[in-house]
This record gives structure tokens, C-alpha cells and sequence, in this order.
């Protein structure tokens, strides 16, 4: 007599039976049967850390067009990546994504490895990605969990323990669900089933493949879960930024450090960010004439506006003043003028395209666009 199906069994055939009917096309997805590229699916979780499906897709064309394998990303300037990746955020990842396709081409012969514990030492990769890629593009057996299979494990649980705590509870029951044939194909599943179906608002249910089994449906109120802890307020730092445009229309531009917070990123000059500020800090300042942080001695600064910005662990106010340069001014040490041409193709923050933005529409409404800004 056969052995009897778990209940962990069926759940994963339910899912699998629905992905194979309702699976998302995606441009780094192999076809259904084929086998799937391991650049590819290394390439594309990287992006997705954090960051939604319908952002990434431009970006992992634009990357695969520049360097369609492991051996392109690793020859090309570290320099070049970090522009191709800007708008993205989380920009240690594209430090990261290059020291590791490096690493992959000199330690591995450009092969990226099949286990686990080779591949979290590789740079960038954690323990979900070294096991989506394990699963989804080695096609062994490895336990996958990201954001949207958390989700659903939590509410076929009712799972009470907020977030991070209840991580190993739904780790430990991902692993009983994970079947030892087709774990890619499961994994995607989860995610593919998290993404459109047993979303964080508004799930699904009438459509769902597991609500007979769902324990945060049998409660009535499945997007009570999973449960989160109390955040803790996000702090504010301010600073101010200065773009300064010279006769010519180059810009003053430095490139960041390339560790840390925006690392290796192109950058205006700003004072430093800092959390104590009061919220007319710069404005005073500004009314003294001392504006400290200002890259150049002598330049009439104008103030054009602010910006916000959002950052993982803090948010950001800059205060943004604008001002103007003869055409034959030599820039600052560590800095450099970056024309037109060169500016569209700098690895520039979205912070930083704010600032841009909100200078050039203080330019455009005092009528003074363009490079004629008097000093």
C-alpha cells in the first residue's frame, strides 16, 4: 500500500497545481519546463530585495542588455554598474552585485556554485537568496522565504507571534510544506501567490487554492496577519544641499565614499545630516550669510526650496540653495564639474534627482534656467 498523503503534501500540490495554471510571466522566469538560467535568477533577486516586481522588470532588461552574462558584469567599470543601478536604491546592492559576480569569475570559473553555504559567502547573498537560487535555478531542494510566502504561511497559521519573532515558526513550517520535487517551482508558487492573491490588503480568498486549509480565514480577518511589532518612530536628520551651475551649464558634483549609505553614488555638495536641527536651521543660516558646507567662497546663493526623502532607517530633509559660477572656475578638490551629457549618465540617488528637480523649477520659475544664473 502506497504511502498516505501529509497534509503538508496536499497543500503543496493545491499550490503547485495553481501555479501551474496561474503562473506570472516574468522576463528572468524560465518558460514552464525549462530549465532556468542561474545569472538570471541570481541577477533578478537581487533587484527584487525590497523592491516591487513592476520597478525591477526596466532595470533587469537594461542589465541583461549591457551584460548578458556573469563574465560581462564582472569585466565592466564598477563605475558603470553604479549608474546603470541608479533609481533602484539600496545601492549596496550594486556594490555588492559587482564584487560578486567578480568573485564568481575568479573563484569559480564564472559557474555559480550549487550549495548554500558557498554561496551566502559570496557577496550580496544572504540565506533567502542563496536558497531561491538553489531551488529555482539548480532545482534542488532548499527552503525559500520571502515576504510574500511569509505572508501566506503566517494566516494559514493564524499565527499570533508578531513579526521578526514568528520568522523561525514560519520557517520551521515552509520546510514541512517544501516538497523534495519541484522546490523552484513551489517557491515560486509562494511568491507568485503572495503577489497576487493572498496580498497584504484586500486577499483574495474567493479565488484562493488554500482557503479550505487557511486558519486566518476560518477567522474571518486574514489580513490581520501576519501580526507586526510596534515600529519605532523614524528619526529626521536635515542638512542642506548646494547646486551649483557654472557659466557653461557643468554642474559641481563628488562622487561618495564607497562604503556606506549611498555609496560610490554622485552627489551635489551637502552639509552633513544631522538629526538635532531645527527646522529653520539652514534658513538662518542663510540670513546670517554663513552657510556652512557650501563648496565655494564668494558664490550668491539662492534658496530654492526642499526636499524629502525616505530612507530604511531615517528620514531626510534638505534644504536645497542654488548658485553660479564663472565659466573657467577649476573645481574644489574632490569634486568635479560633470556636464549635460555627463549628468544624465551619472549614477545620480533619487534624493539627488529631487534636488535637481526642485532646483531647475526654482530656475525655470525666477526665469533664470539655463546656465545665465548671476551671481
Amino acid at each position: 500500500m502506497g504511502k498516505s498523503k501529509t497534509q503538508g503534501d496536499v497543500r503543496a500540490k493545491k499550490l503547485l497545481d495553481w501555479y501551474d495554471s496561474s503562473r506570472r510571466d516574468l522576463p528572468w522566469r524560465a518558460a514552464s519546463g525549462a530549465k532556468s538560467d542561474v545569472y538570471a535568477v541570481w541577477l533578478s533577486e537581487i533587484m527584487l530585495q525590497q523592491t516591487s516586481v513592476v520597478t525591477v522588470a526596466a532595470y533587469y532588461r537594461k542589465f541583461m542588455a549591457l551584460w548578458p552574462r556573469v563574465e560581462n558584469l564582472a569585466a565592466a567599470p564598477v563605475e558603470q554598474v553604479m549608474q546603470a543601478w541608479a533609481g533602484l536604491g539600496y545601492y549596496s546592492r550594486a556594490r555588492n552585485l559587482h564584487a560578486c559576480a567578480q568573485k564568481i569569475v575568479a573563484d569559480f570559473g564564472g559557474v555559480f556554485p550549487t550549495d548554500e553555504a558557498q554561496l551566502r559567502g559570496l557577496p550580496g547573498i544572504g540565506p533567502y537568496t542563496a536558497a531561491a537560487i538553489v531551488a529555482i535555478a539548480h532545482g534542488r531542494r532548499a527552503i525559500v522565504v520571502d515576504g510574500n510566502i511569509e505572508r501566506y504561511a503566517a494566516r494559514l497559521l493564524a499565527l499570533e507571534t508578531p513579526l521578526p519573532a514568528a520568522k523561525k515558526a514560519i520557517y520551521a513550517f515552509v520546510e514541512s510544506l517544501t516538497p523534495q520535487d519541484r522546490a523552484g517551482d513551489f517557491a515560486q508558487a509562494g511568491m507568485d501567490f503572495g503577489a497576487t492573491l493572498c496580498t497584504p490588503r484586500n486577499p483574495d480568498c474567493g479565488h484562493c487554492p488554500l482557503h479550505g486549509d487557511c486558519a486566518g480565514a476560518a477567522c474571518g480577518h486574514p489580513e490581520d496577519f501576519p501580526r507586526k511589532a510596534l515600529k519605532k518612530p523614524r528619526p529626521l536628520r536635515r542638512g542642506a544641499t548646494f547646486y551649483l551651475r557654472r557659466a557653461d551649464g557643468a554642474l559641481l558634483t563628488r562622487t561618495r565614499p564607497p562604503r556606506g549609505l549611498l555609496g560610490g553614488m554622485v552627489e551635489f555638495c551637502c552639509a552633513d545630516w544631522r538629526a538635532e536641527r531645527s527646522p529653520d536651521w539652514a534658513l538662518r543660516q542663510f540670513a546670517q550669510g554663513a552657510l556652512k558646507g557650501a563648496p565655494m567662497p564668494g558664490v550668491a546663493w539662492r534658496h530654492a526650496g526642499e526636499v524629502d526623502h525616505i530612507f530604511t532607517h531615517f528620514a531626510l530633509n534638505l534644504t536645497v540653495f542654488v548658485g553660479a559660477a564663472p565659466r573657467s572656475t577649476p573645481a574644489p578638490e574632490g569634486f568635479v564639474w560633470l556636464d549635460e551629457s555627463r549628468m544624465r549618465a551619472a549614477a545620480l540617488p533619487s534624493v539627488m534627482r529631487k534636488v535637481e528637480a526642485c532646483a531647475r523649477a526654482h530656475l525655470a520659475a525666477s526665469g533664470l534656467s539655463g546656465a545665465r544664473i548671476r551671481s
